[in-house]
């Protein structure tokens, strides 16, 4: 299913934008676990709209509503259904939608896939409202994998043509508006806001790390981390692209630049350097696992576009209204780390299991 991930654990998510919820299930989550509410919540707020520089205005709670999976406060085994209320819809937005797709839009595809019986509203099941549920239950694993003593952690990495300094640290990643160079972030909100102000948007790159990851996770060829986060990856709406290590970097070095020297530290098997990302095979190396995802701009802008009408077959001037983000990779960080958290936490099971 397409809505589904995961081999030992396995995440469905379902919902449209602006019916009454969205939600998950999330089975193979070990019994016993007590999830912090509270920590989770913080997790999911990062992720709200109309909190910051080229967001949308489109405010919601966000809470989720534990359905089973919890028993006395821990987890019994049973799989984890979660429901988020859509409250603050505003369906005639996109009345018009159903007939004249957006450019860059999954409208136009969802119509032929759908025979026309598409959710229109928002975007129905194509939404970046999907990402909710995708954040809590990677929010669920990120906990799980802190007891592990792995971390995951992102910055923006880039907006538009500015990009970020320096490297990618807990401090960076802890902040409102996470980038190392505080002058390079307030480049980039001047850079969204011009964007916004002219009925625009902009694209964006988000960087991630996993920290404390163990050697050998992964399988070769099909199931290697790349494979798997990759996929977990390219469920977030507007993801084009997705590079590990020094990625399409290293097609321009010399084996001699790109290798990885291998060097002993303190007992332990490391690499001098980390262009690979962590990952040799498809199987973690012990190294940090480092990637990166490519955001496109937000398709839905206020500036005039060419369209068609699927009714008459005839070309026509489209003018978006509704609530959209001037940059979606600012409210993606948090997805990505959630993505990440899924993958890794997946493999990390099954890598239990053979031992």
């Amino acid at each position: 299913m397409s809505s589904s991930y995961g081999e030992n654990i396995r995440l469905t998510i379902f919902g449209q934008s602006h019916g009454p919820a969205v939600g998950l299930v999330l089975e193979g989550i070990p019994a016993g676990f007590e999830i912090d509410g509270e920590k989770l919540q913080r997790f999911l707020d990062r992720r709200r709209g109309g909190q910051g520089t080229g967001t949308t205005p489109r405010r919601e709670a966000d809470r989720p509503v534990f359905l089973s999976g919890l028993s006395g406060g821990k987890t019994c085994g049973a799989p984890l259904a979660l429901t988020f209320a859509n409250e603050n819809v505003r369906p005639d937005d996109y009345s018009h939608l159903a007939d004249v797709p957006r450019p860059g839009h999954a409208d136009y595809t969802a119509a032929v896939k759908y025979r026309g019986f598409q959710d229109a509203s928002g975007g129905g099941h194509f939404s970046g409202r999907l990402t909710l549920p995708l954040c809590a239950a990677g929010g669920i694993c990120l906990q799980l994998l802190e007891r592990e003593g792995i971390t995951v952690l992102s910055r923006i990495a880039a907006v538009g043509g500015v990009e970020d300094e320096g490297e990618l640290t807990p401090e960076a990643a802890a902040r409102p508006f996470p980038t190392a160079s505080s002058a390079r972030g307030e480049a980039m909100r001047a850079l969204i806001r011009e964007k916004q102000a002219e009925g625009d948007s902009v694209g964006g790159i988000v960087e991630c790390a996993v920290l404390g990851i163990p050697a050998g996770l992964g399988d070769p060829i099909f199931d290697g981390m790349e494979n798997r986060i990759a996929r977990a990856v390219f469920g977030i709406p507007a993801v084009k692209g997705v590079e590990f290590g020094a990625g399409f970097g290293a097609a321009a070095l010399c084996g001699s630049e790109n290798n990885d020297e291998f060097c002993m530290e303190e007992g332990r098997v490391r690499t001098r350097s980390n262009r690979s990302g962590g990952i040799l095979g498809g199987i973690t190396d012990g190294m940090p696992l480092t990637f990166r995802a490519a955001f496109k701009p937000t398709p839905s802008i206020s500036k005039p576009q060419r369209s068609i009408s699927l009714c008459t077959g005839e070309e026509t001037e489209l003018r978006i209204g509704g609530r959209h983000d001037a940059c979606i990779a600012i409210r993606a960080v948090p997805c990505v780390e959630a993505a990440a958290a899924l993958a890794v936490y997946d493999a990390f099971l099954g890598r239990k299991k053979e031992q």
